[in-house]
């Protein structure tokens, strides 16, 4: 069987990255989904493993031992600085060598995708690695100039699928407005079209795009980039993709009514009469879409690149340097992080091969 090839990247070994994945390998069903190696120092996953059981943690642990683990060496002045908890430029130097060792042997085809465990990006910039997050770093390496986070979480009580793609990301939100244009918007819906299509055999889907400003401005008396030209984008791109419907601009305060009703299989369901949740949800910026999606799906949802020429994905949380070295990480992130990988690689081996 032609099994898909993933890399794990270790994140910052100060956080609960290393913790994570040895819970979530020791999970005897997450090992099936696809030849699995891990990208970062040997020696700290080692410590973590023995750190963890001298805590007397319940969870089962993966004994790095059995584990493929392309060993990424640390000199001794580094791995002295490294701390369990501490928010150090070691541990940001060293998540970003990992990561970067993970890009460039997927983009030499020993891997078809990349699992990123969380890094600090406050960590990256005192290395001196000014990017936003991973996200850049990946696209910049895969020579891409279109990329999108897509937000992808299955719902443990009715099993709907909630996928949220943001059109602006870690920028402040002063920056939003003048950072959104028509032409990132149309960027942004051509990539989810197309991952919809291609990663997820939606060809007729039905998006739903949010407004910007409270009530999607309320003709103008909220704010105006709805008149001015959101609405006129919308029309634009309905006309572009007719197979796509497009729901819009909802106002924001509304857009996560259904969502939540199909997440949680509410008593307060619409009724039939009324139309489904959404294939996708286009948010516009990151809190607009990631507190909702935090809200209903924290332990579950997965961040994952669109645009790369391989597959990427993420838990969708941080480091927590509070609870690192506890044994109090909720490795169900990273589980469904590796879970969807498995899928996604597999979908684009058989769509291409």
């Amino acid at each position: 069987m032609n099994r898909s090839k993933l890399a794990i990247t270790l994140g910052d070994p100060s956080g609960i990255g290393p913790e994570v994945i040895l819970k979530a390998l020791a999970d005897p069903q997450i090992p099936q989904l696809a030849d699995l190696t891990i990208i970062g120092s040997q020696k700290l996953l080692e410590k973590t493993y023995h750190h963890l059981l001298q805590q007397g943690t319940s969870a089962p642990l993966a004994d790095p031992a059995q584990l493929s683990i392309v060993d990424i060496s640390l000199d001794a002045q580094t791995e002295a600085q490294i701390q369990v908890g501490i928010e150090t430029a070691a541990g940001g130097q060293t998540s970003f060598q990992y990561l970067e060792s993970a890009i460039a042997q997927t983009l030499a085809a020993k891997f078809q995708g990349i699992v990123t465990a969380p890094i600090s990006k406050t960590a990256w910039q005192a290395a001196g690695h000014i990017y936003p997050g991973q996200t850049e770093l990946l696209a910049e390496r895969s020579q891409v100039k279109r990329f999108g986070m897509l937000f992808v979480a299955r719902s443990p009580y009715t099993n709907w699928t909630l996928r949220t793609l943001l059109a602006t990301t870690h920028i402040p939100l002063k920056a939003v407005p003048e950072t959104l244009t028509p032409e990132l918007m149309t960027q942004k819906l051509e990539l989810l079209v197309e991952c919809l299509n291609q990663d997820f055999g939606i060809t007729t889907p039905r998006i739903a795009i949010a407004g910007l400003n409270p009530h999607s401005g309320e003709q103008g008396k909220l704010g105006s980039e709805e008149q001015t030209w959101l609405y006129t984008w919308l029309q634009a791109a309905r006309n572009r993709w007719p197979q796509v419907q497009l729901d819009g601009l909802i106002p924001p305060d509304t857009l996560w009514v259904k969502p939540g009703q199909a997440w949680y299989g509410s008593s307060l369901q619409p009724h039939s009469s009324t139309t489904p949740p959404a294939d996708a949800y286009l948010a516009l910026y990151h809190d607009q879409g990631l507190i909702p999606v935090k809200l209903m799906a924290f332990d579950c949802a997965v961040n994952t690149s669109i645009g790369l020429p391989f597959v990427r994905t993420s838990p969708d949380h941080g480091t927590a340097f509070d609870i690192a070295g506890k044994g109090l990480a909720n490795p169900n992130s990273m589980k469904a992080a590796i879970r969807l990988a498995g899928e996604l690689t597999k979908r684009k081996h058989t769509n291409f091969s």
